[in-house]
């Protein structure tokens, strides 16, 4: 049995440790409320631009952005978070691209990756995997400038011809408790691949509408704004994820240190009272043998 030292340590320890995790739980919930709110907001914004693209609907599929280039491979982006202690979060994701059709049924010479957050970089140089792109240590408030900077990344594999079709996965968060790991299409931009977003393009009659310079100017503007929009819901669907993960992880490893503290605590109380109970048979046995 250990000694009452040695169990009063791991008492202070255990209660040291379920301090920490505590204050990162309530850390990780104020902070996933907040990209919950960003996420939604950026889902409207991308759906009123998809109302005022849907009044040029034919104007949309001259852009860029909904051309498809000869070449026959597919841009994967797969977005992770750069930090750990989140749950099965990391590791859902990466399986999400690395276990599926989409992926597996590709040879290697028509496959092309971007990661987005340090764990995916690492799962891709564990499995020896060729990265166009990696982006580590992304600001989470995702400042435009920071946005633009990935997002036009992608952009320029698309524009150069490169791929003629680009794969997001990432997160889609649903409540604190729950999220769903996706592969959405990313482009071309079609309605078919905003549905899977959750947006629709409808809009409006355009018949009295006046856009300038051009309609064509315009849906391509509209058009490049959606695109970025989609990239940040992602990213912040992503954090509120990440979030939500760590909360339910620090919530469970503070009653699993809430739960050790009392076995220990049990522990110390049987160790002390077997103690005294020794020592006060040891006086009564020296009593006993005086008289």
């Amino acid at each position: 049995m250990p000694s009452l030292v040695e169990v009063r340590k791991k008492i202070q320890s255990v209660q040291n440790t379920k301090k920490i995790t505590q204050a990162m739980q309530l850390v990780a919930a104020s902070r996933m409320k907040g990209f919950q709110r960003k996420a939604v907001s950026t889902r409207g914004y991308a759906q009123g631009l998809l109302g005022l693209l849907g009044q040029n609907e034919e104007a949309l599929s001259e852009t860029r952005f909904a051309k498809t280039a000869s070449v026959d491979k597919v841009l994967f982006v797969l977005m992770t978070s750069d930090k750990g202690l989140c749950g099965a979060l990391n590791a859902r994701l990466i399986r999400e691209l690395f276990q599926s059709p989409a992926w597996k049924d590709l040879p290697p010479e028509r496959r092309l990756l971007i990661t987005v957050g340090r764990k995916s970089n690492e799962a891709a140089r564990k499995l020896k995997i060729p990265v166009v792109r990696a982006f580590e240590g992304v600001k989470e408030d995702l400042d435009p400038l920071t946005a633009l900077g990935v997002i036009n990344e992608i952009l320029a594999v698309w524009d150069r011809g490169e791929c003629s079709e680009v794969r997001l996965v990432a997160p889609e968060y649903v409540n604190p408790f729950v999220f769903h790991t996706k592969m959405k299409a990313y482009l071309p931009l079609r309605n078919e691949i905003l549905a899977g977003h959750g947006l629709s393009l409808s809009g409006d009659d355009g018949a009295s509408a006046i856009q300038e310079p051009s309609p064509s100017r315009v849906a391509e503007a509209l058009a490049q704004q959606v695109v970025q929009a989609l990239f940040i819901q992602a990213f912040f669907e992503l954090k509120a994820c990440e979030y939500s993960s760590r909360m339910v992880a620090m919530k469970n490893a503070t009653d699993a240190a809430g739960e050790l503290g009392r076995t220990l605590t049990i522990e110390y109380n049987k160790a002390r009272q077997a103690r005294i109970t020794q020592e006060l048979a040891e006086i009564s046995g020296a009593v006993a043998a005086i008289a």
